[in-house]
């Protein structure tokens, strides 16, 4: 029996803060909560002149974790900060400007997922291939960088707010084994970010170098569409591996693709191949295969420009109810066909040395 992140917030929410008369989950005291099958994880942020009287309260949330059918191992750290922990500025932290692109410490690779246009299921693809690089055994981290429509906390179930605990340092969450950063776990689902390029730009460089990713093997970065201010900072401020171009068959689709591969190659930043996404639908009820959005435009468009067709994906509602359902297709139904194309790709950016 597998283990909810709801189930657990809701063990948390019986065990009371002995200073605010709140429960600790209502305090706001807990922190990067993580449930990956039966390991809990979480820190309570408290003030030091909190921390004798919140240890009752610590062993308390250890002990009924401990008793929740599911939990194997609970692992609960308690931090104390001189003043309450802040949000990150994400809108105007000064850093040192370098002089070109820098590596992100303790990543050893970054790959872009990009696509022209919107509506081709680039967060999609980097959601799902990221949880099957992950299940390849690779250290992976997911920055949605999609800042005007950031969908990955969704996709990966995950909610809450990042800790900062100097207002500077980001504490990343984690599900699916897959380390996340997103803007959208800073604002509210509804809520819009309506910024100019100056914060975009300064947001971006502020979650590639103040989040706390640890060791990784790879960082999936899930950009917006188009070619914009994000791939632009995102190319000359950090060492790129490479950038994977997501298409539909479509001729539309395909002349934008175009562009944002065209985009990256006046960057240097190399291409490492393209995704065809949408490529067939096969009917459920009969079997027939259906190419609703064309055939073989970006497998021929890869041999126009002279790089590989990485993957092609089916369109299948499992794909699209898994990813609105927080579990991506890969970790919810990974015997499946459609998720098997996920890890095919995995394996073969590990193989070639990509991932």
């Amino acid at each position: 029996m597998s283990i909810t992140r709801d189930a657990v917030l809701d063990v948390l929410k019986s065990v009371a803060d002995p200073v605010g008369g709140k429960d600790i989950v209502s305090a706001g005291i807990v922190r990067a909560l993580t449930v990956e099958g039966g390991t809990v994880r979480f820190v309570l942020e408290i003030d030091p002149a909190r921390a004798q009287r919140m240890e009752p309260a610590r062993a308390e949330a250890e002990a009924r974790l401990r008793a929740l059918p599911g939990v194997d191992t609970v692992s609960v750290v308690m931090t104390a900060h001189s003043a309450a922990p802040q949000p990150p500025d994400l809108k105007g932290g000064a850093r040192p400007k370098p002089q070109g692109p820098e590596k992100v410490p303790g990543v050893e690779r970054i790959v872009a997922i990009a696509s022209g246009k919107g509506g081709v299921g680039k967060s999609t693809v980097a959601a799902n291939l990221a949880v099957a690089l992950a299940a390849e055994g690779r250290r992976v981290g997911l920055l949605d960088a999609d800042v005007y429509g950031p969908s990955q906390p969704r996709m990966l179930g995950v909610s809450g707010r990042p800790a900062s605990p100097d207002g500077k340092t980001i504490l990343p969450l984690r599900n699916h084994g897959v380390t996340l950063m997103s803007l959208g776990l800073l604002t509210q689902e509804d809520e819009a970010v309506v910024w100019r390029g100056p914060m975009l730009m300064g947001a971006l460089q502020q979650m590639l170098f103040q989040v706390q990713w640890g060791a990784l093997d790879i960082l999936v970065v899930d950009l917006p569409p188009g070619t914009g201010d994000v791939q632009m900072t995102l190319a000359q401020k950090a060492e790129v591996t490479g950038a994977i171009i997501v298409s539909t068959p479509q001729d539309i689709a395909l002349l934008d693709a175009r562009k944002g591969i065209d985009m990256f190659r006046k960057m240097g930043t190399p291409i490492l191949g393209m995704i065809e996404n949408m490529a067939v639908h096969i009917c459920s009820n009969c079997g027939h295969e259906e190419h609703i959005f064309g055939h073989g435009g970006v497998r021929a468009e890869a041999a126009r420009l002279g790089v590989p067709l990485l993957a092609e994906i089916p369109l299948h509602l499992d794909i699209r109810t898994a990813s609105d359902g927080g579990a991506p297709v890969v970790a919810s139904k990974a015997a499946s066909p459609q998720a098997r194309a996920f890890r095919e790709l995995a394996r073969r950016l590990v193989a070639e040395g990509l991932a």
